[in-house]
């Protein structure tokens, strides 16, 4: 027990320094380790099982959506980057450029992709001629680049992975309805399968991305109180289209250009799971995502029997749910902590006296309530475990996001909220970036999104007075 101790101390209290919590759970939780390459991480076994099971299920939803995967170059010519004139430069700062090929310098810089909405126009470009082409709806699997000044394991990384979609419609109506299907694919996907509530909505012009006529998001809030833009999706019109050149026949027989969206969520989710579920023991992961859903640890496994029927256990539990049998030689305190660290769902004790009452212990992660299951009933009962903390991790999120949330309708008042109240501020804005960017000076909040159920606070703005078109959602983020 002594070493449980020493290991369950190892980890800063979120409440003494989060962002100290943080890099501990990443590290001693072993998601990731931090490489010789300024900037990058090593996502570690766990922390890469953990990002296939989120790869899966999202790669399910996009094709059963109708979306086909393809693989692009990592690279990028110049003089195609340059094509797009506010694309390139919302990008230009965290860009990374390739000069040499050898010895020998390139006759034109190669960009390592920061995004691949310029590649995928090129592709388009010779692959749509007419109306019978459309639509294109194409999903990447992919790492990128930006050289970001400041970094930390997930959250922000010059190298992170991602899914981009880069679709392709023959109306307006078609790309705009894709942009905000998407969004609702991600924030079904946060709710359903990571148990993380999200605000869905539009963001202002000043925070859309570079080259979009409008950008969507999806916003979590954290445990302390930040906001996470956990997954976007844009609307890009036919700007890029015009940009590369690309014309299809249409119905009426004449040369029309195609609508363009983009979207994508990347590793950072991973960050979102980390500091929304997380605790001072360590992770806290969702069940439909976690490498392991449940781990059998033997009670006295030196006595007769114990280890064969945990084992035996193991198997006949293997078809159903996502099971490691911990049959190490630490003491039963170290695993219970080691798993607990590690965040995995569910804990099930089997010792002699267990075996004899035909039953175990099943201990759930988020709330240690300890429950004696019959091993009879194990294939209906661990399911409806798995649920339960689903469901617990759901609520309590939910509920934090609703306490730590707060409207405002003057700038004394959304200061004073901003400085001793972490968490989302509800407030009117008249839509002029003057006032945004005041917002960020006076109050040290942003804009998170223009929420799609809107409500109304007040008449006018929170910043200069007049009338107000828009509720929005302003915090501090990450």
């Amino acid at each position: 027990m002594a070493d449980n101790k020493k290991m369950v101390e190892a980890i800063t209290p979120m409440d003494e320094d989060f962002a100290k919590w943080y890099t501990d759970v990443v590290k001693k939780a072993e998601l990731a380790s931090y490489s010789g390459v300024r900037g990058c991480m090593i996502i570690r076994p766990y922390g890469t099982a953990l990002w296939e099971n989120i790869r899966n299920d999202l790669d399910s939803r996009f094709k059963k959506s109708g979306h086909e995967n393809i693989m692009l170059p990592m690279f990028i010519p110049e003089s195609l980057l340059q094509r797009e004139k506010d694309h390139v430069e919302g990008f230009a700062p965290e860009v990374a450029w390739v000069t040499h090929g050898g010895d020998e310098k390139l006759p034109e810089r190669l960009c390592v992709r920061p995004t691949s909405e310029t590649l995928f126009c090129d592709h388009y470009h010779d692959i749509i001629h007419s109306y019978r082409d459309l639509p294109k709806l194409y999903n990447q699997w992919c790492s990128v680049v930006r050289w970001e000044k400041t970094t930390r394991p997930f959250l922000r990384t010059t190298e992170f992975f991602w899914q981009e979609g880069h679709t392709m419609h023959e109306t307006a109506r078609e790309a705009m309805d894709e942009t905000e299907q998407m969004l609702g694919v991600y924030a079904d996907f946060c709710e359903q399968s990571l148990a993380i509530p999200v605000l869905k909505g539009k963001k202002t012009d000043k925070e859309k991305f570079a080259g979009a006529e409008s950008t969507y998001t999806i916003e979590a809030m954290m445990h302390d109180g930040k906001a996470l833009q956990s997954a976007t999706s844009h609307y890009f019109g036919d700007g890029f289209s015009r940009a590369f050149e690309i014309q299809f026949t249409g119905r009426d027989n004449t040369l029309q250009y195609p609508f363009q969206t983009s979207w994508g969520m990347s590793t950072r989710i991973i960050g979102a799971i980390i500091m929304t579920h997380g605790d001072d023991n360590g992770l806290v992961v969702p069940p439909a995502v976690a490498p392991i859903q449940l781990v059998i640890i033997p009670i006295a496994p030196h006595k007769p029997g114990v280890t064969d029927a945990a084992a035996a256990l193991k198997e006949r539990l293997k078809s159903f749910v996502r099971v490691n049998l911990d049959d190490s030689d630490n003491s039963a305190g170290w695993k219970f902590a080691e798993h607990e660290m590690k965040g995995v769902p569910l804990r099930l004790e089997l010792g002699p006296r267990d075996i004899e009452n035909n039953q175990c212990v099943i201990v759930r992660r988020d709330n240690r309530e300890k429950t004696v299951v019959s091993l009879d009933e194990l294939d209906t009962k661990i399911p409806e475990l798995l649920k339960a903390v689903h469901d617990g991790l759901y609520q309590k999120a939910l509920k934090r996001q609703i306490s730590m949330t707060y409207s405002a309708v003057s700038m004394d008042e959304i200061k004073d909220t901003a400085e001793s109240k972490p968490g989302f501020i509800k407030a009117m804005w008249c839509g002029n970036v003057e006032c945004e960017n005041e917002l960020k000076e006076k109050a040290g909040v942003t804009s998170r999104c223009i929420p799609f159920e809107q409500e109304h606070i007040s008449d006018n703005c929170v910043c200069c007075g007049k009338k107000a078109e828009h509720m929005v959602v302003w915090g501090k983020a990450y």
